[in-house]
């Protein structure tokens, strides 16, 4: 749609070859007709896209909201997982520590095949129940990795839409208003052509000098105008680079941070792993 539409501003203000003044003069309304068709067949693309940007921008809002909401859960999700695990190790350190020497005692005592099952059956129970703690901290390391992932697509959606946004308020009005100078200019010289046509001949000299003149008028505050149009494309391109290395030390800072707590967790992994090792020479 943007190729379409950009491909009928670049033929938008072509002019007809100039054949003397009267035949100047009966095309100037075949020329204007043909601009106000050009413009509105080109206003028309320009509204379409500008409800598809502003469409594509409501959606990349709600994903932005619903990323804050999902941040938000799974902020709990971790903090009820870390809270599950720790009250998890307190009570198999309780049972392992406390419940079963007790009936390891009971069972040597006593030599009844009952109270060595029960010791074997506390000792089963006890493997399950750290099996299940293992899988928690499995499914909290995950609730870890997902708090940057989110943020990182939220900041994606977030420069999209501010883009989106940029080109509605600035890019899509500097369209139209030149369209519509274009077309006050066709107007006016229509005008200027008109009275030419009526001036006497005896003063074609100077309808030529006035004709030059305008022409030179119109070339240089194009050119004018040009310098204006390539500042705001330099600003806005500047702020697109600004917003593109703000983005690239937000995304740096993170991938630090995510190191960082990566390796606390593996230090604290590998520790679980030796203790554990530990544990079971003991025993």
């Amino acid at each position: 749609m943007l190729s379409s539409v950009v491909t009928e501003l670049k033929s938008f203000d072509v002019d007809e070859e100039e054949k003397g003044f009267l035949g100047l003069f009966k095309k100037s309304s075949n020329k204007l007709t043909a601009m106000k068709a050009k413009y509105d067949k080109a206003e028309v693309n320009i509204n379409k896209i500008c409800e598809s940007l502003e469409a594509n921008q409501m959606q990349l809002l709600k994903d932005i909201a619903m990323l804050d909401k999902m941040y938000d859960l799974n902020k709990t999700y971790f903090k009820e997982l870390s809270m599950y695990i720790l009250a998890g190790k307190k009570k198999l350190d309780k049972v392992q520590n406390e419940e079963l020497p007790v009936l390891m005692e009971k069972s040597a005592a006593s030599g009844l095949p009952e109270d060595a099952q029960a010791v074997n059956d506390l000792i089963a129970i006890c493997n399950r129940f750290e099996k299940k703690i293992h899988d928690l901290e499995l499914t909290r390391m995950i609730s870890i990795q997902m708090a940057p992932q989110i943020r990182l697509v939220q900041g994606n959606d977030t420069v999209m839409a501010e883009k989106i946004q940029s080109t509605i308020v600035n890019t899509i009005p500097l369209w139209k208003g030149q369209m519509v100078l274009a077309l006050g200019v066709t107007h006016s010289g229509q005008a200027a052509k008109a009275q030419r046509e009526v001036t006497d001949m005896t003063n074609e000299l100077l309808r030529k000098n006035a004709e030059i003149l305008k022409t030179a008028t119109i070339d240089t505050a194009k050119e004018s105008e040009r310098g204006i149009v390539d500042i705001e494309t330099l600003r806005i391109t500047n702020e697109s680079l600004i917003s593109t290395l703000d983005e690239v030390m937000r995304i740096q800072t993170e991938g630090r941070q995510k190191r960082k707590e990566a390796e606390i967790e593996l230090s604290r992994i590998e520790k679980e792993l030796k203790n554990k090792l530990l544990e079971m020479r003991v025993n």
